[in-house]
C-alpha cells in the first residue's frame, strides 16, 4: 500500500524556520529520487526540492539556499529544513517520489500546512 506521512508544518513568523518530516512506505522510497512539493491556494502543485538516493540535491530557485532537503535511507524519511520563511512560502506541503508524482492521480499523502505570517 502506498503510503506517505508528511508532519511539521505550523503558523511561523517571515524570517522563522521550519523542518518537515514525510516517512514514506519502502515501495516509494526506494525510486530514483524523493521530492518536496507545494501548493497554494489557487495554485498549481510544484516542485520545490528534490534529493536523489544517492543524495545529490536540486531546488527551485525561489528556495535556494535557504531551503535544505535531506533523507535517512534507513527510515525511509526525506526532510526539508526552511529558514528565512517568507509569507509566499505559504502552501500545503507534500512529498512523493518524483516519478510517481508524474503520473495523473497517483497517490499523494495529506500534506502539511505551512503559514509565514507576523
Amino acid at each position: 500500500q502506498v503510503q506517505l506521512v508528511e508532519s511539521g508544518g505550523g503558523l511561523v513568523q517571515p524570517g522563522g524556520s521550519l523542518t518537515l518530516s514525510c516517512a514514506a512506505s519502502g515501495s516509494i522510497f526506494g525510486g530514483y529520487a524523493m521530492g518536496w512539493y507545494r501548493q497554494a491556494p489557487g495554485k498549481q502543485r510544484e516542485l520545490v526540492a528534490s534529493v536523489t538516493r544517492g543524495g545529490t540535491t536540486s531546488y527551485e530557485d525561489a528556495v535556494k539556499g535557504r531551503f535544505t532537503i535531506s533523507r535517512d535511507n534507513a527510515k525511509n524519511t526525506v526532510y526539508l529544513q526552511m529558514n528565512s520563511l517568507k509569507p509566499e512560502d505559504t502552501a500545503v506541503y507534500y512529498c512523493n517520489d518524483l516519478a510517481r508524482a508524474m503520473i495523473k492521480g497517483t497517490d499523494w499523502g495529506q500534506g502539511t500546512q505551512v503559514t509565514v505570517s507576523s
